[in-house]
């Protein structure tokens, strides 16, 4: 179902192409797109009351699409080392860990997709994270092992999700 919010959602991957551009200007407007889009997408839905489980699943998946994207073409560039975007896409392998162990718990059908606080907070990072690779500022090891607390809390927060509502 295309609306309004999923056409914001949407948005995130031409932006991303933006990227292909070596022009720190265009890409800083993609950044700073996609995260107006992102912020507001999810608002527009339930204001709208046009909240869908397509638009809940769209919404990260073009969130992952753009960082994915703008990471991998700063990896390309040598602006960003493979630990540290190892790190920055942490919080993905622990939500895939949750969902390897829904999966083998045989609870897999009982998942709910919906916003986690800590994929929110991490999403943000991401964002800022590439802010600065694209003008060029060089982050300690300890923002990129961040990435890292907050997949493992974001695995948490979905484990203990699951278990109170279970």
């Amino acid at each position: 179902m295309l609306t309004a919010s999923n056409s914001l959602s949407f948005i995130r991957a031409p932006l991303a192409f933006l990227f292909l551009q070596e022009n720190p200007t265009l890409r800083l407007i993609a950044i700073i797109l996609a995260m107006v889009t992102d912020s507001f997408d999810g608002y527009l839905a339930r204001k709208s009351q046009s909240v869908t489980k397509f638009g809940a699943i769209l919404d990260p998946t073009m969130d992952k699409f753009f960082v994915y994207f703008a990471m991998t073409v700063l990896f390309l560039e040598q602006k960003i080392a493979p630990w540290e975007m190892a790190a920055m896409l942490s919080r993905d392998f622990f939500v895939c860990l949750y969902g390897l162990f829904m999966i083998l718990a045989g609870r897999w059908k009982t998942v709910v997709f919906r916003a986690i606080r800590w994929g929110k907070i991490t999403t943000a990072l991401q964002f800022i994270v590439l802010i600065g690779l694209v003008v060029d500022i060089t982050f300690p090891w300890y923002v990129f092992s961040s990435f890292m607390l907050m997949g493992w809390l974001a695995f948490l927060e979905l484990f203990q999700a699951r278990t109170s509502t279970a």
